[in-house]
């Protein structure tokens, strides 16, 4: 296990994450973990820990893994508003064959709501993304 384990950890935290270089050259053969950096996904801010000075490899490796990671990021957004087109259709269905009028009573506005606020916000994007066009 030792020889396998990565250089750094990055433990992930809402913006970005906390960067540990991984530590396994010491004589009890523990592993060790020492926090190196805390870097932000969404400004690209990195932040040395404490006195510590970055090298640049270590920079090198937590910018990589920055821009991994905004990619796996951008590509959950987009899984994640598929699955939303999934609901919806699955809701319309649950809507027209199975919905009792008092559950119908209970969502109608609010979906409804929803559901405008998405159009609007679209048509607008769409007709933007039509005019840059020309």
């Amino acid at each position: 296990m030792g020889g396998d384990l990565p250089e750094y950890f990055f433990r992930v935290r809402e913006n970005g994450a906390m960067v540990f270089r991984v530590d396994t050259q010491n004589q009890q053969r523990r592993i060790e973990m020492d926090q190196i950096a805390v870097a932000n996904v969404k400004n690209g801010e990195i932040k040395a820990n404490g006195d510590r000075k970055l090298t640049d490899d270590d920079i090198a490796e937590i910018s990589a893994w920055m821009e991994e990671r905004r990619a796996v990021l951008a590509d959950r957004d987009i899984d994640d508003i598929l699955r939303t087109v999934d609901h919806l259709n699955l809701t319309a269905q649950w809507a027209q064959s199975k919905a009792e009028p008092e559950q119908l009573e209970e969502i109608t506005d609010t979906l409804l709501l929803a559901m405008h606020d998405l159009r609007s916000v679209l048509v607008r994007k769409k007709a933007d993304r039509l005019l840059k066009g020309k």
